[in-house]
């Protein structure tokens, strides 16, 4: 196996799992402030 793929494959995968590792906690967070503001502040949801 050519050693410059590989380094491509472990750069990609690592990239990947950041970006999800960071959708997967981001999400759940956004909606958790926005319902916070909501019950708090009263402020809308889509604001």
């Amino acid at each position: 196996m050519n050693i410059g793929v590989l380094l491509i494959a472990i750069v990609g995968g690592i990239v990947g799992l950041f970006s999800t590792l960071y959708l997967v906690v981001g999400f759940p967070a956004v909606l958790i402030w926005k319902v916070y503001r909501k019950a708090r502040f009263g402020i809308s949801l889509i604001n």
